[in-house]
């Protein structure tokens, strides 16, 4: 079995923006040396070579920072007039199923994503979608993960083809993107523009009326095939969290 890590390292980056910086705080063994003698045990007592243990602290890390799940929660309080689930409240039967790759990389930055572009690659590809998959929208921007432009570039998810998806029978998506939708300040400018309310985040508003999960920020996508593999996406138990970060990694058998 082959395994391909889907998820960004965790680590502190000058380039992020601010909204997106990491930092940790690296404690050496030497620290702890001081620690346990302060506890009371002799350095005499000390086992030999034992230099006592590293350790570190999470200073800052939103929990959409970095390779991450999005809650219902995080979209709206509400889902179909129900209270929206939070992260601790995802099903784990979602979180391990069979992938499929759908490869929009060929979409230009701020084109959006369509019902139309996905029944095409679907139909050119011979392939199909099947209740509970978990479908990963191929961009191709993960090149800029890292990079200042990364929340700026790329496309994104239209809200029709986001609920074509649920429909469908998919709970748990994902995009290499920094976002499910096209970038914010994108969408930010054309409601301003044209004065339609309905633009802005409007693929993650689907999850007002219909609960899904969907994932940002994955890589190396293009080190799957675009079908006959499994995603495993289990995200931390942050209790009331509207999303987590996610060690998500696919298994090609």
């Amino acid at each position: 079995m082959k395994i391909v890590d889907l998820s960004k390292p965790i680590q502190y980056n000058k380039t992020d923006p601010w909204f997106m910086k990491v930092k940790i705080k690296h404690k050496p063994h030497r620290k702890a040396k001081w620690l346990i003698r302060f506890l009371g045990l002799p350095f005499k007592l000390f086992p030999k070579n034992f230099n006592g243990w590293a350790d570190d602290t999470i200073k800052k890390m939103g929990v959409h920072s970095t390779t991450h799940i999005d809650a219902p929660w995080h979209y709206s309080p509400t889902t179909n007039g129900e209270k929206s689930k939070t992260i601790d409240e995802i099903p784990l039967e979602s979180c391990f199923a069979e992938g499929l790759v759908i490869d929009m990389k060929h979409k230009a930055d701020f084109d959006p994503i369509t019902v139309k572009d996905i029944e095409a690659f679907l139909r050119v590809k011979n392939l199909q979608i099947h209740r509970g998959m978990i479908v990963l929208i191929k961009t191709g921007r993960d090149k800029f993960n890292g990079t200042k432009d990364f929340p700026q570039k790329g496309t994104g998810m239209r809200a029709e083809a986001t609920d074509w998806l649920i429909e469908k029978g998919v709970k748990v998506m994902g995009i290499d993107s920094w976002g499910w939708d096209l970038p914010l300040p994108y969408m930010s400018e054309k409601a301003k523009e044209t004065g339609n309310p309905e633009l802005f985040w409007e693929a993650h508003l689907v999850g007002r009326r219909k609960e899904y999960w969907h994932m940002e920020q994955l890589v190396n996508l293009d080190e799957l095939p675009y079908s006959g593999f499994k995603v495993a996406v289990f995200p931390l138990k942050i209790v009331g969290a509207s999303a987590a970060p996610a060690r998500v990694v696919a298994m090609i058998d």
